[in-house]
């Protein structure tokens, strides 16, 4: 999910207030529509934002190494990611389940860590998004020297991925509820289809919906879609 055009994005000059920064950041995320935009916006903010970055991506892992990136900032990034051996995330992402912060002063030095193969990378600052028993969510930005991320990059890191964990939470509800409300149209109109044809009352063709979606092993949203559609056909 590249994030391509940021011409719509608010720029930050120099001596622009943190706060207001953030504010305008905030403002941009929680304009999105979907999780999916919420974080290509995201990792365009970030560039602009966290100081010291050039590149930034928000990855997820799962427990046993399992790990995909979901938004980047340029394809820089995304081909360095996608070089990742069989899709192992940075090495550095096992101290993400117990700390939200880890830093990569210098991948060239020993004790540097490392930073996805790409021209250059020498450092990066991963800050957590979101983490469960089971998934890890990781925005990280890159930069081309060593010892780019100080103190201060890591505070405005950390008060930007709290505004941008918000705006998920926020999309996400939205998505859900947006979701909750198509199924229970759909199911009403099944529900009709089959009062109709069956001459049953709605207590019954609901029933009859139950228990088909439970003998076919077929989710009831998706059995009342393939009626629902079967009978535009018709």
């Amino acid at each position: 999910m590249p994030a391509s055009d940021f011409s719509d994005l608010p720029d930050f000059p120099r001596g622009f207030e943190l706060a207001e920064a953030l504010t305008a950041a905030a403002r941009q995320l929680h304009d999105t529509a979907t999780p999916h935009s919420t974080m290509s916006t995201a990792v365009g903010l970030a560039v602009r934002l966290v100081p010291g970055a050039e590149h930034a991506t928000i990855s997820e892992a799962e427990r046993g190494n399992h790990f995909r990136t979901l938004a980047w900032s340029d394809e820089v990034v995304r081909t360095a990611h996608d070089l990742q051996p069989d899709g192992e995330g940075a090495p550095y992402w096992d101290h993400l389940w117990h700390a939200p912060v880890v830093h990569v002063a210098d991948s060239e030095s020993d004790a540097g860590g490392s930073v996805p193969a790409g021209p250059g990378l020498r450092s990066a600052l991963a800050l957590r998004l979101r983490a469960d028993k089971r998934r890890l969510t990781v925005l990280t930005v890159y930069a081309r020297k060593p010892h780019a991320f100080d103190d201060a990059a890591t505070r405005i890191g950390r008060l930007f991925t709290a505004h941008v964990g918000l705006a998920l939470d926020s999309v996400t509800v939205r998505e859900q509820l947006t979701e909750a409300m198509h199924t229970r149209d759909l199911i009403g109109q099944a529900t009709g289809i089959l009062m109709e044809r069956l001459n049953m009352d709605a207590t019954e063709a609901f029933d009859s919906l139950v228990r088909a979606s439970q003998r076919e092993n077929v989710k009831l949203r998706d059995l009342a879609r393939r009626i629902v559609d079967a009978n535009h056909t018709t």
